[in-house]
Parts: structure tokens; C-alpha cells; sequence
């Protein structure tokens, strides 16, 4: 079992298509077939479910990818530690974020990042919080940006960035509009616009509202924000968001309004840190550019509850 047949495997079951697969590792089709039949020959098992439009793991697949992807981050660390015993930085750094993620500023950190080292490939992989929870914890991802992931969710470490509360979002002549808060028990019934389940706002949003012990309709689900925004602008629903969504360009004609009680949710941001595995150096050098990022200047405030400074302190899961 070679490296190279783990990245062609990993690849084909990441795109699901041994076309785009190939494409994407700028190989022959024949050859990254040929590749996966001898890796299947060796382990004597298919490792994909092979239709005329389908590529799927089985279960053999399924139990392999862990392992491939460890092994080949284990790969990656080990030639990046080399590389930084030479005194370079090269190799690939994988990074994950949610989308409009609070505290950070993804482009201008990776902007910086390739200025001081252009020699590093990086890659940017934008998925829900449990996507990337998983990308980290298997070694597709160095690390990530995500939201509302609490200690018991991940045993790796946790910084900070950003905590803020979450408002309720609508249009200007909707009923709510001239409120200054809505009560919990005031929701039922009305129609909501959210993320899809596995995006931090609607993690923090469900979250909330099971505590309130209010049930709510999500009448429908977008993945972007903009989308988000627009349906709400349409009058289509109303949408509990991080207040930092309020003041987008987009949102300028929108109504943010409290949410009233001992239920408030609230909107957490941080970076997600490899536990078992070390960082990178690569993953190293950018958390220094995080901690040096001007924009953290200005989520300090929001992050300080019961004199507890969430910017600086960082969040380690219990053992």
C-alpha cells in the first residue's frame, strides 16, 4: 500500500466521480482507476459502490478513509516538520470555515499568510461546524474557523474569537418591526428562515429554542447569507441571526429586534485545533497572524461574560 494509491482513494471518495477526482490530481481517469483496483486487490474488498452515475463507499471504504486520511496528514506533518527544520515553509495548508464567520477575516489572513510564505499551497474549504469538526479531527483539515462547538463536542483545543449576542431579524412592515424585544412565547407559529442544521447560526439558533422550550417552523433553508437576507427582505419569514449579520450592506432596510427572557442565544466563534495531532507549522504560523489580526480588536468587548475574557483565554475540552 502505497501513499500515492491512499490520495487517489481519498480523492475519489471526496469528489464521488473517478472523472472529477482524476482532474483534481491532474492524472489519467485509467490511471487513478488502475491505481484503486490494486489498493482494493490488496485489501481483497471493493472499496466503492461503482453504478453508471454513482461512486459510493462501502463499508470497507468507509472504515478505510479514517485511516487514509490520517496517514496521509501524518505524511504531510512529517514533511512539513523537515521542511521546517530547514528553515522553510512548504507543503499544503488546509484550512475550514463557516460561512461569515464572527472575528476573523478569513481573505486578508490567508492574503497575508501567502505574502510571508509563497512557497506553502493553501487550500479553503468552506462547510457547516460538524463537517469541520470532522475535516479536523481526520486530518483533511490543519484547522478551522467554526461556531457554536462546545467542549463536549470536541476534545481538541479552542480559541476564542468572537461571542455575541443573536437577534431577530425582519422585514421593516412586519408586525415586529416596531418592537424594541419579542417574548419566546410570542414565536410559535410564526415562520422562520434559517441555515441548514449542521451551519453555526442554526446550531445556536435550535439550541435556543429547545431551551425555551418554544417549537418553531424553519419554512426554509438557505446556505448563504445573502439568500438569507433577500428572503427575509420579501417579508418570507422572519430569522434569528448573529447580530454582526444586522449590520451588513444587505441588511441596511432590515429590523433587528431583542429577543426578551433568560433564553437569549448567543453566537460563538472559534478556532478549531487538532487534539492528538500537533499544529503544522504551517497551522502555526497562522494562528500567530489570528492573534496579531486587527478585526479581533474589535469583538473584545462581546466576548468578556462575568468578567471572563473569551478573546484571551483559551477553551480546552475536559478530558
Amino acid at each position: 500500500m502505497e501513499l500515492r494509491q491512499l490520495e487517489h482513494f481519498v480523492a475519489v471518495a471526496e469528489e464521488q466521480h473517478f472523472t472529477r477526482a482524476a482532474e483534481r490530481l491532474a492524472v489519467s481517469q485509467s490511471g487513478l482507476s488502475a491505481s484503486v483496483r490494486a489498493l482494493e486487490q490488496e485489501l481483497r474488498t471493493p472499496l466503492f459502490s461503482r453504478t453508471t452515475r454513482t461512486v459510493r463507499l462501502t463499508e470497507a471504504g468507509r472504515a478505510l478513509l479514517v485511516e487514509a486520511e490520517r496517514t496521509l496528514a501524518g505524511a504531510r506533518a512529517a514533511r512539513d516538520a523537515v521542511d521546517a527544520v530547514r528553515g522553510l515553509l512548504r507543503g499544503t495548508l488546509t484550512l475550514g470555515v463557516e460561512q461569515c464567520v464572527a472575528g476573523v477575516s478569513p481573505a486578508r489572513l490567508l492574503a497575508a499568510f501567502h505574502r510571508e510564505h509563497p512557497q506553502m499551497e493553501l487550500r479553503l474549504r468552506q462547510e457547516g461546524t460538524s463537517s469541520l469538526l470532522d475535516g479536523v479531527a481526520g486530518g483533511r483539515l490543519d484547522l478551522a474557523f467554526a461556531a457554536t462547538v462546545g467542549p463536549a463536542e470536541w476534545r481538541g483545543e479552542l480559541v476564542p474569537l468572537a461571542r455575541e449576542p443573536m437577534v431577530l431579524l425582519c422585514a421593516a412592515g412586519h408586525p415586529y418591526a416596531g418592537r424594541a424585544e419579542v417574548g419566546w412565547e410570542e414565536l410559535p407559529g410564526a415562520s422562520f428562515i434559517d441555515f441548514h442544521p449542521d451551519w453555526g447560526p442554526r446550531r445556536a439558533a435550535d439550541e435556543a429554542f429547545a431551551a425555551a422550550g418554544v417549537r418553531r417552523t424553519v419554512a426554509l433553508e438557505v446556505n448563504d447569507v445573502h439568500s438569507l437576507l433577500e428572503l427575509v427582505q420579501e417579508g418570507l419569514g422572519i430569522a434569528v441571526v448573529p447580530h454582526h449579520f444586522s449590520r451588513k450592506p444587505e441588511a441596511a432596510r432590515l429590523v433587528a429586534v431583542e429577543l426578551a427572557g433568560p433564553h437569549r442565544p448567543v453566537y460563538e466563534s472559534v478556532v478549531v485545533l487538532p487534539g492528538a495531532r500537533g499544529l503544522s507549522p504551517g497551522a502555526r504560523s497562522l494562528m500567530r497572524l489570528v492573534r496579531e489580526d486587527p478585526v479581533r480588536e474589535r469583538v473584545r468587548e462581546p466576548a468578556r461574560e462575568a468578567g471572563r475574557d473569551l478573546e484571551r483565554e483559551p477553551v480546552r475540552a475536559q478530558p
